[in-house]
């Protein structure tokens, strides 16, 4: 039996405000719903590696739940502010041209706890997304969702932490191991799955070109992260790895990170341009 935190009549809809909604926040909210709505597979995926744990099944069913729901959320309303947006057509599309092998055997992260770290991970990129959307929106309702989703993000982090340390009870995996797994899903943010949810949902019709799309999904993206989100998601990072947070090392690598993104920031801005 599943429990939302939330459901869509919720939503103060009747607040909506066309007028306040940023062309770039419709662009990211089509591209997420897509990513979000796909949940199922990913479920099914869990439930494939972790076949033998009903206790993290009933959980992983309950996320997928709640991480299907966004995706409603964030197309309603993208398909509110553009009444030709057609979600389902587009999903089809994005969903045929990004498999997920739904039948593994067994984690592609190597281990269970491995997994559970790349989860964790997951949970990081997007409660920080999310908050970074919400305070930077000014329209009544989509800031609504995006705190929303937001705070069932932190949730979901904190239900993967849990089963984390339960498994690293007896695959010790220690924290070097953690950090290449963590290291390498953050990395994946950079793959075909975001550049081509980008596509499907904002360029019906033309041919797919990896490059230009990840570049005009990343400019945006980038554009909202201030200090504070930062902070935050590499605080989660840093106790999913087995590190603590708050300290030379962590105010280091934060602020590391941040001068990253902004370079990364100004970067794709020029590509953009030219």
């Amino acid at each position: 039996m599943t429990h939302k935190h939330w459901t869509l009549d919720d939503i103060p809809w009747d607040r909506l405000d066309p007028s306040l909604a940023d062309p770039d926040h419709v662009k990211l909210a089509k591209a997420a719903a897509m990513v979000e709505y796909n949940a199922a597979a990913y479920v099914a995926y869990l439930r494939s590696v972790f076949a033998d744990d009903p206790v993290f099944l009933e959980a992983a069913q309950q996320w997928g739940v709640e991480e299907t729901q966004h995706g409603d959320a964030l197309a309603r309303w993208a398909m509110l502010i553009d009444p030709g947006f057609d979600f389902d057509v587009r999903f089809a599309a994005f969903r045929a041209a990004v498999p997920i092998d739904t039948a593994a055997p067994a984690s592609i992260r190597g281990s269970r706890a491995g997994e559970m770290v790349a989860r964790c991970m997951v949970e990081v990129g997007t409660s920080s997304y999310y908050a970074a959307l919400a305070d930077a929106t000014d329209e009544p309702v989509f800031k609504t969702i995006c705190r929303r989703i937001a705070a069932d993000e932190l949730r979901h982090y904190k239900l993967f932490y849990d089963h984390l340390r339960r498994y690293l009870a007896s695959e010790r995996l220690g924290r070097m191991h953690r950090l290449r797994v963590a290291l390498g899903r953050i990395l994946e943010t950079e793959n075909d799955e975001l550049a081509f949810a980008f596509h499907a949902a904002n360029n019906a019709g033309e041919p797919y070109d990896r490059k230009r799309a990840h570049r005009e999904y990343m400019r945006r993206a980038y554009a909202y992260y201030g200090s504070s989100h930062v902070e935050r998601a590499m605080a989660m990072i840093f106790k999913a790895v087995g590190l603590r947070p708050h300290t030379w090392l962590f105010a280091t690598v934060s602020r590391t990170t941040r001068l990253l993104l902004t370079a990364r920031r100004r970067r794709m801005a020029r590509l953009a341009a030219a």
